[in-house]
């Protein structure tokens, strides 16, 4: 029996193009190990481990995370999951880090989500959250009974800093910045595979059709066989 090579992905995509939902959908589907580089932040820096630490200072005092400590925190995950098909998220973010990788490993295949700025700012600005519950509210999909107002306890809702328009434009604009480059970098390569829209369930079944060429679909798979 031949085995099939394994599978190294990268996803990309700005914040509130569907990333998470699409990353979820595709680890449920096709098995792969999902490696998501603000997880693992988050992960290191609770766990006080030498890379955390570092990492925190640097959030600390509002700056970037330096390529080499990002690359280093990533690579050296890669290394227990050198026997899985993996799909990366948030890595590589500038074309530093993509170089790095591409020394230790060989990439297959980057998916662009492609979605229109416009269609992201409606989404983020539209999230309202109630404080003491966490409850969230979308005025587009799941709007409270009244504007502004909890429904359940009456309490006005907020808007986080994150989904206030000001700051989801310059999050887009940032996004657009640092990662342009590295989308240009894998087009040349001809490892680019963008999907565009404005809907992550119309997008879905383009990226599963795509990978379905690539990998099986483990979902149906686990059903029929007993583990």
């Amino acid at each position: 029996m031949v085995v099939p090579p394994l599978l190294r992905a990268v996803i990309m995509g700005p914040p509130g193009s569907g990333k998470g939902t699409i990353s979820a959908r595709i680890i449920k589907h096709f098995g792969m190990k999902h490696l998501s580089s603000g997880d693992l932040l988050r992960d290191n820096m609770q766990k006080k481990t030498e890379v955390g630490t570092l990492a925190k200072s640097y959030i600390d005092q509002g700056q970037l995370i330096p390529d080499d400590i990002m690359t280093r925190l990533m690579l050296n995950e890669l290394k227990g999951l050198d026997r899985y098909n993996w799909l990366l998220d948030g890595f590589p973010r500038t074309v530093a880090q993509a170089e790095a990788l591409d020394k230790e490993c060989q990439i297959d295949t980057v998916i662009d989500l492609d979605v229109p700025f416009e269609t992201i700012k409606c989404r983020l600005t539209a999230r309202w959250i109630h404080p003491a519950s966490g409850r969230v509210y979308n005025l587009e999909f799941s709007p409270p009974k009244v504007q502004g107002i909890d429904d359940i306890t009456g309490e006005p809702l907020v808007q986080r800093d994150d989904d206030k328009p000001e700051t989801v434009t310059k999050r887009l604009q940032a996004y657009e910045a640092q990662t342009k480059p590295v989308l240009e970098y894998y087009r040349e390569k001809g490892l680019l595979k963008s999907f565009s829209g404005t809907e992550t369930n119309k997008i879905w079944p383009h990226i599963y059709a795509f990978l379905q060429t690539k990998l099986p679909d483990v979902s149906q798979k686990d059903a029929a066989t007993p583990r």
